[in-house]
């Protein structure tokens, strides 16, 4: 199965893919790797998934906040290339997750977008490498920021 056809059998709802508020490109393409900025949950309705795991989330929050940023690279993927089949794997993720110093559970709050990625583009192909690190702070209080590497076909 396709990419695109993965995305439609989960029925999950991407977000519009989310305009740049600063000086970067949201995704650079070089030869046949297609680099993500980092992303932020961003919900259908444009809001922002706020707040700091450990004290205003809990891990099952954060970790749906990291599925709604894979979610939001899905949309700007589809939006920058015009089909998630254009991508041929995940190389890496980069996870970072706004939490209390004493948070351990990162790289479970990780895992929703990880999971997500391999449901869409496979066991295989949809897992790359990954690192999972606490942050003192995010933009706007965003709880989770991710970015991501991905080779094109």
């Amino acid at each position: 199965m396709s990419a695109e056809q993965n995305l439609i059998d989960l029925g999950l709802t991407l977000p519009p893919a989310p305009v740049p508020k600063g000086v970067y490109k949201p995704v650079l393409i070089d030869g046949k790797h297609c680099y993500v900025s980092g992303h932020g949950p961003c919900l259908p309705d444009e809001n922002l998934i706020r707040g700091k795991l450990g004290k205003e989330l809990n891990p099952d929050d954060g970790k749906n906040a990291a599925q709604q940023v894979g979610l939001t690279i899905l949309a700007t993927l589809k939006h920058e290339l015009g089909s998630l089949d254009k991508i041929k794997r995940v190389i890496k993720v980069l996870g970072m997750v706004n939490a209390v110093p004493e948070f351990e559970k990162h790289p479970y709050v990780i895992n929703g977008c990880s999971e997500l990625f391999a449901k869409i583009w496979g066991e295989d192909n949809g897992v790359g490498v990954r690192s999972a690190v606490g942050m003192g702070s995010l933009p706007n209080n965003i709880s989770v920021e991710i970015e991501a590497l991905f080779e094109l076909v």
